[in-house]
Parts: C-alpha cells; structure tokens; sequence
C-alpha cells in the first residue's frame, strides 16, 4: 500500500480551499449585504422603494363611480387601475399596479404611493430568507462549501500561526459571542 505524502494533502487542501473561496466569494459578500439589510429591517425597508406623493385634491361631488376613479386616475398618471374600494365615508382607494391613491374628499387630499423594488437587495434578500423555490437545497450545499473552507483554512498555516500555535486561541476567541449568548439567555 502506497503510503499518502503529507505534502500532497498540504498542496490539495490549499488548492480546495483557495477555489472555494474564490467561487463563493461573491455569493459570500451577497449573503453578508443582504444580512445587514435584514438585521436593520426596523430603520429602512431594504425590499422596497416606497415614494408617498401628497397631493390636493378639488373634487366637487364625492359620489365614487368608474368616470370619477378615472379622473383620479389621471391626476397622478395613472392610465388604468386594479380595484378601488371606499374604506369610509367621504373616501376612496384606488389601487394600480406597485402603487395607490388614497383620497379623502373632506379634507380635499390624496396620499399617492409608488412602490419598486430595490435593485439588488430584493433579489439578494430573496435568496437570503430561502423565498426562492428550491433554494434550499442550494443553500445548504453552500452551507456545507463554508464548513470545507473554514475546516480546509484552519489546517494551512503551520508552526507557531497555524492550529497548534496561536490558531487555537483565535478559534477559541470566536467561541466566545456564542458562550455570551448562552450566559446571557439563560442566567440573565
């Protein structure tokens, strides 16, 4: 039996870690974007462009039929809508496609509201939250490529920087948010 030379292990692990990082790389930075955005989702909404117009609005009669939501309609360039409803008395809400105009006739005001989808952090934050069908599957396998990359990265440095020198007290240092959570949660 032919006996496995140690440089040989050395060389093909250096080589599968450094082509996994650089496949994942991107897909890394996507995930860690997309994560910032999810985590501060109370300060700002990073699916959507939300833009609210506040408009006046001179309706004489507040009898809701098809010519009045047209007119409406064209106030704020909108050629055809979805549905309208009354949700109380004196008003109407129309709704178009990613967008709607809320009018109050006593008050004389429109609230129209256009709704886009934010470039890059919708599609990012899809695939972050498993919203795409079958990405779960994708998203573990890339969860298994990040365990192979830590695992493979963590044997590469030899000596006094690699795992026998200071390499196991950093690993035991990203142990620590981990071990203050746990204290945290349950003797707090």
């Amino acid at each position: 039996m032919k006996r496995v030379k140690w440089t040989n292990v050395r060389r093909m692990n250096v080589a599968l870690h450094r082509d996994l990082g650089y496949f994942f790389s991107v897909l890394i930075i996507i995930y860690c974007l997309s994560g910032i955005a999810l985590n501060h989702a109370d300060d700002w909404n990073s699916d959507f462009i939300i833009t609210k117009t506040d408009l006046r609005v001179n309706v004489s009669d507040s009898l809701v039929n098809i010519p009045l939501i047209e007119r409406l309609s064209n106030m704020v360039g909108e050629r055809s809508y979805k549905v309208f409803d009354v949700p109380a008395q004196g008003q109407v809400k129309i709704y178009y496609d990613n967008a709607s105009f809320h009018v109050n006739f006593r008050s004389g005001r429109g609230l129209y509201e256009q709704v886009a989808r934010r470039p890059l952090f919708y599609q990012a934050n899809l695939i972050h939250r498993n919203s795409v069908r079958g990405w779960k599957w994708a998203a573990d396998v890339f969860a298994v490529c990040l365990i192979v990359i830590s695992v493979s990265g963590v044997f590469i440095m030899k000596g006094k920087y690699g795992i026998s020198g200071r390499g196991k007290w950093f690993m035991m240092a990203g142990c620590l948010p981990l071990l203050i959570v746990f204290l945290v949660h349950y003797f707090w």
